[in-house]
């Protein structure tokens, strides 16, 4: 897989998680948390460690079990380097308020 189509979809799948906290819950807002809005919290954060995982982690463990080390290591450097900036280019949009 394509480093930046990684950084790409893990980004995506963030927007995502945000769009559907911010306005599917929106009715919620009004109501009390009950005993099942941590477990909730939990169930999207396990999914979310999995989701990155399996984008970050899975080619380049292939690539280490069939031997490519050099291979896995610099899968894994482009893809974080690639969302370390997508990750600033965001920081830096919203310091300077264009989103």
């Amino acid at each position: 897989m394509n480093p930046i189509v990684n950084a790409l979809s893990a980004s995506v799948y963030i927007v995502l998680v945000v769009f559907v906290m911010t306005f599917a819950t929106e009715p919620l807002k009004a109501k009390p948390d009950t005993f099942f809005a941590p477990i909730m919290v939990l169930f999207v954060l396990v999914l979310s460690v999995v989701v990155m995982a399996f984008l970050f982690f899975y080619q380049p463990l292939q690539f280490f079990i069939e031997g490519k080390k050099k291979e896995a290591v610099d899968l894994f450097a482009k893809t974080v380097s690639v969302f370390a900036i997508i990750t600033v280019v965001v920081l830096l949009l919203l310091f300077f308020g264009q989103i």
